[in-house]
Formats: C-alpha cells, sequence, structure tokens
C-alpha cells in the first residue's frame, strides 16, 4: 500500500508523442463443464457462416510464473468450444508482454500484423492510430452485431471510444470507480474520547491532539503519514475541502482536468490547500521527511510500525494482501483499527472525490482486418453474462460456489491450465474491468469478499470512496501540450510541493504566486490553453 498509488484516471496523453508514423497497415478438446458457461444463439445474425475463419485477440503476458499456454488453456478452449462453434471460427490468442503492450501494439499496427481484436489502456495512443488512419470505423457494425454489447456497455461508457463524432473504440466497463479514502487510527480516537473528523478544521485539530497525547505511546509519533511521490505528486484529497463547489462546467473541465491525486496549480482553492499542509508540517503534524519517501516506503512502514494517526491511500489500500499493512499493523499493535473517514467537506457540505472513469481499456479493430463483423459478434458473445460469469469464476460447483448469489472461489484457478494470471481473468474477459455479476450491489459483495478477514471493512470503504463520487471531464481529443510537457511539469510540481510544504508559514503566499508563475512559464500555461480549446471545441464554441 502506498499513499497516492491509485493508478492515474485521466486521459493518458503522453503517448502522442509516440510513432507518429505508425500508419494503418494496418481445434481443442472442451474443458471439463465448459458447457455449463454456454451462452445460447443471440439473433439470426449470429447463425454461423459456412466460411470457416480465424479471428486473432491480444492478450496480456504479464509473466506470470506457472502461467499456461496462453493460447491454449481452459479458458482459450471454452471460448473456441463455445464461441468459435456457434460462428465457425478459430480464435487464436496473440500474446503481447504487459510491460512492453503499447510498444509491441505500435510495431504490430504499423506492420499491418495487429490482431483482429487489439487492445490498450492508453487514450493517446488510440487517437494517434485515429489521426493516422489506422482503425475501423465501428458505428455500423456495433448497430448490425452488438445488440448485446451496445446495451451493456451503454452510452456512458461507449462514449470513452467515439473520437471526432465516431466510434473507433469499444470500451471495456469498470466496475469499480472509488479512487482513494482517508484512513484514521479509531483506536487512537476512542482513546482520546474524540469524535470522526469529518471537516478540515475538526481534522487538524484531531491531529493536533495525536501530537500532544500521543495516544499510541510511540516514539516519533507521525499524526498525518504524507508522502510526496514524483510520479503523481499532489495533496490527495484535501485540495476538495477547498475548492470551489459552484465551479461552471468549462471551469471544471478546464482548470481540473487532471486526477485530483495530482497538483492542480490552476484550480480555484488549491492555494488554500497548500497553505493548509504548510501549517500542519509547521506544526509538527505530517511526515518529516514526506519529500524523500519517494516510493512511500517508508510511510507503509510507519503505518505498519504502529506511528502513523491517518493517511489517504487506495480506497482498500489497507485490506490488500500484499504489502498488508492492515494485517502488519494488527500483528505488530494488538487491538490497532483502522477505519475509512470523510473530512474534506467542502463549501456545500459535500465530500467529493475524483474517481476512476467508468471506462476500462480500449478495445479497437485495426482498419487493416478482414474479420470486423466477427470481432464485434466476438464482442457481443462475451457481453452475455452467462458467459462473463464463466469467464471470471469457471465453472460452478468445481471451480466456485454461489452464495447469496455471488460466487466463492475454490481454489482451482490458482495454477495449472484454469490458472488466471490476473484478477477476474479481466486479460480474456476483456470487456468487464472488475467483478461483472449485473447488479452492482452483487458486484460489491463480491468485491468485499475479495479481502478474507477484512469484508465488511472493504464493503464500508467501497462506500466511503463512492460517497459524492464524481469523475475528470471527458475529452475526445487528447492534449498535445500537456504531451509535450507532462513529465517536466510533474518534476516541476513535486519540487514546488516540497518547497510550499515547508517554508515559513509567512512566506508561502509570495512563494505560491512566484512558482506558480514559473510553473505556468515552463509549459503550464500553454497545457490549460490547450484543454481551453478543446474544450470549445467539442462543444461546438
Amino acid at each position: 500500500m502506498k499513499a497516492k498509488a491509485v493508478r492515474p484516471i485521466c486521459i493518458s496523453v503522453a503517448a502522442l508523442t509516440i510513432a507518429s508514423s505508425i500508419l494503418a497497415g494496418c481445434q481443442s478438446n472442451s474443458p471439463s463443464g465448459a458447457q455449463d458457461g454456454k451462452a445460447s444463439t443471440q439473433d439470426s445474425k449470429a447463425s454461423a457462416p459456412k466460411e470457416h475463419r480465424t479471428l486473432t485477440v491480444e492478450v496480456f503476458d504479464r509473466g506470470k510464473p506457472g502461467q499456461p499456454d496462453l493460447n491454449n488453456n481452459f479458458w482459450t478452449k471454452y471460448i473456441n468450444d463455445n464461441f468459435g462453434k456457434q460462428f465457425n471460427a478459430t480464435v487464436k490468442f496473440v500474446s503481447v508482454p504487459r510491460a512492453q503492450e503499447v510498444d509491441k501494439l505500435n510495431v504490430l499496427m504499423a506492420a499491418g500484423e495487429a490482431p483482429d481484436i487489439s487492445y490498450t489502456y492508453n487514450q493517446g495512443v488510440v487517437y494517434n492510430y485515429v489521426q493516422q488512419g489506422g482503425l475501423a470505423e465501428l458505428d455500423s457494425v456495433l448497430k448490425q452485431y452488438g445488440p448485446t454489447l451496445t446495451k451493456y456497455l451503454g452510452d456512458d461508457v461507449l462514449k470513452y471510444g467515439k473520437f471526432n463524432g465516431k466510434q473507433y473504440s469499444v470500451p471495456g466497463k469498470r466496475t469499480v470507480l472509488a479512487g482513494s479514502n482517508t484512513f484514521i487510527r479509531k483506536d487512537w480516537l476512542d482513546k482520546l474520547g474524540l469524535p470522526v473528523p469529518t471537516t478540515s478544521e475538526q481534522f487538524y485539530n484531531t491531529m493536533v491532539a495525536f501530537k500532544e497525547k500521543n495516544p499510541g505511546n510511540v516514539t516519533g509519533v507521525i499524526p498525518y503519514g504524507y508522502s510526496l511521490q514524483p510520479q503523481n505528486p499532489g495533496l490527495g484529497y484535501v485540495p476538495e475541502a477547498f475548492k470551489p463547489s459552484n465551479l461552471t462546467e468549462e471551469q471544471f473541465a478546464t482548470l481540473q482536468p487532471q486526477a485530483i491525486w495530482q497538483a492542480n496549480w490552476s484550480m480555484p482553492g488549491f492555494d488554500k490547500a497548500v497553505q493548509y499542509m504548510n501549517k500542519m508540517y509547521n506544526a509538527g503534524l505530517i511526515s518529516p521527511n514526506f519529500a524523500t519517501d519517494k516510493d512511500g516506503k517508508l510511510l507503509d512502514a510507519d503505518i505498519s510500525n504502529g506511528k502513523v494517526g491517518a493517511f489517504q491511500t487506495n480506497w482498500d489500500g489497507p485490506y490488500r494482501t500484499a504489502p498488508g499493512t492492515y494485517a502488519n499493523l494488527a500483528k505488530n499493535v494488538p487491538g490497532a483499527e483502522l477505519i475509512p473517514i470523510d473530512p474534506w467537506q467542502n463549501d456545500a457540505s459535500k465530500h467529493p472525490k475524483n474517481g476512476y472513469s467508468p471506462n476500462g481499456m480500449y478495445i479497437i479493430i485495426p482498419k487493416s482486418s478482414k474479420n470486423v463483423d466477427l470481432a464485434i459478434q466476438y464482442l457481443n458473445w462475451m457481453a452475455d453474462p452467462k458467459v462473463t460469469l464463466f469467464l471470471q469464476n469457471g465453472q460452478e460447483g468445481v471451480d466456485y460456489n454461489m452464495v447469496n448469489g455471488v460466487p466463492k472461489q475454490t481454489g482451482t484457478t490458482n495454477t495449472g491450465e484454469k490458472m488466471m494470471t490476473v484478477a477476474n481473468n479481466l486479460d480474456y474477459d476483456i470487456l468487464s474491468n472488475g467483478i461483472e455479476l449485473g447488479d452492482q450491489q452483487k458486484n460489491n459483495a463480491a468485491i468485499s469478499a475479495g479481502y478474507p478477514g477484512y469484508e465488511k471493512e472493504a464493503e464500508n470503504a467501497l462506500k466511503v470512496g463512492m460517497t459524492d463520487y464524481y469523475t475528470t471531464y471527458f475529452y475526445s481529443i487528447p492534449n498535445a501540450a500537456d504531451a509535450k510537457n507532462n513529465a517536466e511539469l510533474r518534476n516541476l510540481s513535486a519540487q514546488m510541493l516540497a518547497k510550499l510544504i515547508v517554508a515559513k508559514p509567512a512566506e508561502v503566499d509570495s512563494l505560491y504566486k512566484t512558482l506558480v508563475q514559473q510553473y505556468m512559464t515552463q509549459g503550464g500555461q500553454a497545457v490549460q490553453d490547450e484543454y481551453v480549446k478543446n474544450y470549445k471545441a467539442q462543444n461546438g464554441k
């Protein structure tokens, strides 16, 4: 668990600099019980054609020890014995190293050899392909062959695959949208007889009490654990308490285009959030070495050793099996208790939280593909709830048991040819980024069940993490200025935050203005100007 280890939800535009020269080149035995997950023929358009075809589909190679042949295993056999036979096709999986997926896909696209169904999490890469004319337009084929698919995704998800008003990608659907949470030591609150803080002022006063009274009786108490990580330098959800609630859509879109855990120097109220953190630091309330703890490992250790009173991290960070921070804390400090809280209340008495956008990966079909219709039929088949249930869980009674409508895994998919190399088997069930049971309440129950020993805690954390949820404005046009300046501005933001947080309180305001002016001169203004331009173009202004 690391504070701000959450993957950014903003449009990934750095890839706009990649491969501008990319051109638009662009029989198995059935596994036991596979028929249990077989979907019925969906409509007359799904009848098997006379000509046998081969559909190529990308699959991530995550290099997991003991993983099976990614093109010949329990899951690929199920797919071929169901979709393949129904549509007179063979589905061939093309493995791509997860760590080099963008570079590899660029090479395949340039050579005209990309799989019929390819995918990436990087929107900037997809936009490049669109600009180069390398992707098939999908509006008409979706209408003809994808009724189940379009119903499952809905317009709110499908819009993430539209560019210049046309559908060039089928976005996967993300089922968990929560981003981060603030956690606090409830046993410390109880020992001091303090209520759960619900505002930034109450939170500050609670941190003061933690420092002065040291309810954990530890050496080097750290009331608020904080790590300034250069990859995504920011203040977590603290700025939400100071950001005006009455921003217009254009202000919201152009002043806060990136993730909340990144510094946002143009957002009204961000200066107040910086002053708040400066006040905390000068009062000895935050991690003294926050600026040098670049990977958050020291913060993890401080939390595990019982020194930290509160911190921000992924919504489920403490409950994860690795590195198991909560488990380590409970082992080191018997009776220690962590709970998620909501202290960053804004001027409208809301507790806004910027979470993930509803789309997962971007599924694309190269223009060079001769199987565009078959590719959409494949995704349409996968959208059937029976197929989704099987691909994510396996065979009922063997790989899982259904308990109160929620599948409970038996452990058979951890090894051998049934091994899932990633949670929920999302490398084969590419439409669903997260557990999908067709009902959000069941989804949440199933998600919580994935944290043995902390099921109730995880369920509550998910509820808190989704309170007053919102996501950033959707841009169908990536920001080229951001692509050019992103790395430099990120590094500069980290330096600025470090200087501002440790500055003398009387000097923060003037230093803030000086540093922000430098930031805007070194590319920040160009990025903001392009967001304004793109917003106006996207809205016909």
